[in-house]
């Protein structure tokens, strides 16, 4: 399941989250937007809890739409401490979509984590 954003809900699920967001600008009409959805929730799956998958309806989110200059449906943003780190656009069919999301995924699924582990025995010292 896909969580789906607005522009109230916005700020506090993407620009604030704690975890890198992958943003899917898509919209009811669009017939690439409902080929790459199975993609996207495979994507979701394999990343767990380390990468947020959120939609939003281009259509119904004006202001979104205009402040992310969308070209094109669906365009996909990766957004980090609320700063777009990539930007996906124009697919050129399955495999590219496939290659740039397995970029991602690699990129922060191996990331080392940015807080420490407490140390709760001694480990026989």
């Amino acid at each position: 399941m896909v969580l789906s954003v607005n522009d109230r809900t916005f700020t506090q699920e993407v620009l604030e989250s704690q975890i890198p967001v992958l943003v899917n600008f898509e919209a009811p009409w669009c017939g690439l937007c409902h080929i790459i959805k199975p993609l996207l929730l495979q994507f979701k799956v394999q990343c767990g809890e380390q990468i947020k998958l959120v939609g939003i309806n281009a259509d119904q989110n004006f202001k979104l739409s205009t402040t992310y200059r969308l070209k094109s449906l669906p365009t996909l943003l990766l957004i980090e401490n609320g700063i777009v780190r990539q930007r996906l656009e124009g697919f050129r069919g399955r495999e590219d979509l496939l290659l740039a999301l397995e970029e991602i995924k690699l990129s922060y699924t191996n990331c080392p984590r940015s807080y420490k582990i407490p140390q709760t025995a001694d480990l026989g010292r």
